[in-house]
């Protein structure tokens, strides 16, 4: 069965579950205090993404400190149950070995290939008095089902130190399996600079709500932020500038690597973005040779787009986009680059159709899958392209047919509406934070669309999935990125995730107001939008 189409069982009860679970009495959470849904221990499907299907029942399962965790002795589930000790032993202060030895109490994790209905991400989750167990085919899958079990359990559980509990899991099954297989988000590393550990924030904060992407945007105007072997100014010159004029900054290729391999083991694929032919001034200012006229551009720390190509006519710029595909297509092991193609504004059209062209040749000449934003649409989509969305309500009608056109010759479709999806769009006009070129994005008008019709004319099969770009123009620090991130990305997340039967803005809204709690003990700072009926302090 296609999992796109499952129809998910008991979704009046999930969707009742939401919203009764508000007055439920609070156990943990806040020292005992009842009465507030910060308060509430979670009932079974009380969390974001909603779960396809729920079956509520039976007794709750305790954690203690006599808990196991067992695997079926796959080095996959191991590391899934070693990263969900690592979750839980600051906060339990329990020991919580992990073993292969057989049983059926404590928490499991088991592999199996038999259940084919769940896909590569899919799970099932059953809670009893007993044991927690999680089975899923593959270790996607049992990951998926580990933020699930996180988010059943007090949000103390998340905090960095020894809380109180109980630590208890309501009783009952869940099963579920992802309405889309592309969930993403994009990370504008190239505007402002942020480090690897920061970058690894991001990816744990993604991996909570189940995303399943990570396009990292490398390049633009103003920095360049990846070691290229054979082009060594890109990040001497490019890398040293940053909007507003800071310092900038960039990764070194086993900086890049580690990024990669983190984002992995969280069962995120990297997506690496090398914006072209626009988008190039920190390449343009550090290599004369591509420019037309032979002269190198200024550094660039404004936030005007559109401003500069390389010079598509010159021989020396198709070396220039083979080495540096060439190099970053050794460093990701994930099947994509994104080759950007957006904003060309002073590359005429001609000039433009015959770039892509010949950089789309060179993604898949080094084995990959190309990736760019929906201009790509109006010059010639390579066969297996998939094309980004970004458009909004403004967009001329033209362009949005060019991608359903290119979506019925074949090519697969991302979604990332600026007026829905792009988290650095401002809430309201107060909004401190971020650009309104797009409109004001308050977090319903985030939430409430539908990714199958969202384009008139796009075929349902051609939908790849979602994903949110955080742009970051205006933000500079991982504070600024939580406040313009949260509370949006989780319903973004929850469009990739959730069948479309459970979406349901009253019910999904409580289902945030759950997850307060559990941003403050990560330390996720988050915007208070009056549409929500967050906690009282």
């Amino acid at each position: 069965m296609n999992p796109r189409h499952r129809t998910p069982r008991l979704v009046g009860s999930l969707l009742l579950l939401a919203t009764t679970a508000i007055s439920c009495a609070g156990t943990a959470e806040d020292g005992g205090k009842s009465g507030s849904p910060a308060a509430a221990v979670p009932a079974l499907g009380r969390v974001i993404p909603a779960p396809a299907s729920v079956e509520p029942g039976g007794s709750a399962f305790r954690l203690t400190a006599a808990t196991p965790l067992r695997v079926d002795g796959s080095r996959a589930a191991q590391d899934v149950a070693g990263y969900l000790a690592g979750v839980l032993r600051p906060s339990t202060g329990y020991r919580l070995p992990v073993t292969g030895d057989a049983g059926d109490d404590g928490i499991r994790l088991l592999l199996s290939d038999g259940e084919r209905e769940l896909g590569a991400e899919g799970y099932r989750l059953e809670s009893t008095e007993r044991a927690v167990t999680i089975t899923a085919r593959k270790a996607a899958g049992l990951f998926h089902g580990v933020q699930t079990l996180r988010q059943l359990l007090p949000a103390a559980v998340e905090r960095d130190s020894e809380q109180r509990g109980p630590w208890t899991v309501p009783g009952g099954t869940v099963e579920d399996t992802p309405r889309y297989a592309y969930r993403g988000a994009m990370l504008d590393v190239a505007r402002h600079f942020f480090t690897v550990e920061e970058v690894k924030r991001y990816i744990d904060q993604l991996a909570l709500y189940k995303l399943n992407k990570l396009h990292l945007h490398l390049t633009d105007d103003q920095g360049w932020r990846l070691a290229v072997d054979s082009w060594p100014r890109l990040t001497g010159v490019g890398g040293a500038i940053e909007v507003g004029g800071g310092e900038g900054g960039f990764w070194t290729k086993a900086q890049y690597r580690e990024l990669v391999e983190y984002a992995a083991s969280r069962h995120l694929e990297v997506v690496p973005e090398i914006d072209m032919p626009g988008h190039t001034g920190a390449a343009l200012s550090a290599y004369a040779k591509l420019n037309c006229d032979g002269k190198a551009l200024d550094p660039y720390t404004g936030i005007e787009v559109g401003l500069t190509s390389l010079c598509v006519p010159k021989e020396v710029t198709y070396d220039f986009v083979d080495d540096v595909i060439r190099e970053l297509a050794e460093l990701t092991p994930g099947p994509v680059i994104h080759i950007g193609g957006d904003e060309a504004h002073v590359t005429p059209h001609d000039e433009y159709a015959a770039f892509m062209d010949r950089a789309q040749a060179v993604v898949g000449k080094y084995g990959k899958r190309v990736m760019a934003w929906h201009q790509l649409a109006g010059a010639r989509p390579v066969d297996g392209a998939i094309i980004q969305y970004w458009g909004y309500d403004k967009t001329k009608d033209a362009e949005r047919e060019g991608v359903a056109d290119a979506a019925r010759a074949g090519a697969k479709v991302v979604l990332s509406p600026a007026d829905r999806s792009y988290l650095d769009m401002k809430y309201t006009e107060e909004t401190e934070l971020g650009l309104k070129w797009a409109g004001l994005v308050e977090v319903r008008r985030s939430y409430d669309w539908d990714p199958a019709a969202y384009l008139e004319g796009l075929p349902e099969d051609a939908v790849l999935g979602v994903e949110a770009p955080l742009w970051t123009e205006t933000l500079g620090t991982t504070e600024e990125l939580d406040v313009m991130a949260f509370p949006r990305l989780p319903g973004i997340a929850e469009l990739g995730w959730s069948p479309r039967a459970t979406h349901d803005w009253d019910t999904y809204k409580h289902r945030l107001v759950a997850q307060a709690p559990r941003w403050d003990a990560l330390g996720i700072r988050y915007h208070r939008s009056p549409q929500v009926p967050w906690p009282k302090d």
